[in-house]
């Protein structure tokens, strides 16, 4: 491999597929002065051997030589071996809840495309059993709770989540994954943040008008506070037992607080992350937090207030908008289109290559703005990766 540095004020960046030219990308972003490497190689990329996942050195911004690259819901429907497992395991809480199963199913992935980062395959409803909300997810309709939330006496039956009698099984696969990964790749554990896990149990599912949780909020804000409290106190604790049995960084999930405005944001989900983020952060001060909500380009500054170490965008936030927004403190993920994964594979590795130019260097985590749609043809997935690892900085 042969490695030309130079120093320049460039703002342009241009990468053929390592499957067309197997040469690596150029790279550089904004108007002020930086290195610039062209890297052209004989045959594939050659990843360099590390002491520790590409993703956590990114995150916390020194340097590296590309952005780390993993898919939400890269574990899933559209991959021909998970097909397989649904049809001899149809229940999705037995295959989530299944230590074997939950190993074999995270890393199927791995196994194939070897992204940066492999996450547990599981649920942000998986707490719920042990918090004494009893629920199911079911084929064709998600997931229902039985017992919706309606009243301060439904809270008061609410208890306080203790992993390590609810849910051992996360914790016995999170070790596993672990060790099998090594420091090949970081292991993601995730959460549901307190307000989205509220809208489903009060919901009773999911919802499109989320007509309840918001007539819960605004008739009886005190029995919604008194639920997200509970929410918040057992997420800090699930987050910590994640972290505790392999877990390098943890992502939260508040797919539905972008269903608030501005104003209620702040009083229903922000002092909830935020004290989610003080109490990891007191005991797990180095654990990289993601937080990701879904449609949330009118939240983007309020998501920063949080505390949490990167804010991943959804497609609908420019990400060079959303990488000024957010300031040079927080780290970004994201955001390609999930769509995209339908075109051709010149229109992915150009929208990769576009969303790498934005985020600029470093400090950026490569990922779709969503999760993998369901019908996403594998080798699509496959170019996405090979195009991702390619690029260089």
């Amino acid at each position: 491999m042969a490695c030309i540095s130079s120093s320049t004020s460039i703002s342009s960046f241009s990468a053929l597929p390592a499957s067309r030219s197997r040469s690596a990308a150029v790279f550089s972003s904004s108007s002020r002065p930086r290195q610039r490497i062209h890297c052209t190689l004989g045959g594939t990329v050659a990843e360099p051997k590390t002491t520790e996942p590409l993703l956590l050195t990114a995150v916390r911004g020194e340097d590296v030589e590309r952005p780390p690259v993993w898919l939400m819901r890269q574990a899933g429907r559209y991959m021909k071996s998970y097909q397989i497992i649904c049809e001899k395991y149809p229940s999705f809480r037995e295959r989530s809840e299944n230590v074997d199963l939950v190993v074999e199913i995270s890393l199927q992935p791995w196994n194939v495309f070897k992204p940066d980062g492999v996450i547990l395959f599981s649920d942000i409803l998986t707490p719920l059993s042990g918090m004494n909300i009893p629920f199911d997810i079911v084929k064709g309709k998600g997931p229902i709770i039985f017992n919706p939330i309606q009243t301060a006496s439904d809270v008061d039956q609410v208890r306080e989540f203790i992993p390590e009698a609810s849910v051992p099984y996360v914790g016995e696969a999170l070790n596993i994954l672990r060790k099998e990964v090594d420091t090949k790749a970081a292991v993601l554990g995730f959460v549901g943040a307190p307000f989205t896990l509220a809208s489903y149990v009060v919901e009773g599912g999911s919802s499109k008008n989320f007509t309840k949780i918001k007539r819960l909020a605004f008739s009886q804000p005190k029995v919604l506070h008194a639920l997200l409290d509970k929410f918040a106190t057992s997420m800090a604790k699930y987050v910590k037992y994640q972290a505790d049995n392999g877990a390098q960084v943890v992502q939260i999930f508040d797919s539905w607080a972008t269903e608030l405005s501005p104003e209620d944001f702040e009083e229903f989900s922000l002092p909830y992350l935020r004290r989610i983020v003080d109490s990891v952060k007191q005991t797990h001060p180095n654990l990289p937090l993601i937080l990701y909500a879904s449609g949330s380009g009118g939240l983007l500054e309020r998501l920063a207030l949080t505390g949490v170490d990167v804010v991943s965008l959804d497609w609908t936030v420019d990400m060079a908008e959303g990488r000024r927004r957010l300031g040079a403190d927080v780290a970004v993920q994201g955001n390609v289109d999930p769509g995209v994964l339908f075109g051709s594979k010149e229109f992915i590795t150009n929208r990769i290559h576009g969303t790498v130019r934005k985020a600029g260097k470093g400090k950026h985590i490569l990922n779709l703005g969503h999760g993998i749609k369901v019908g996403t043809p594998e080798e699509n997935v496959a170019h996405f990766f090979e195009v991702a690892k390619a690029i260089r900085y």
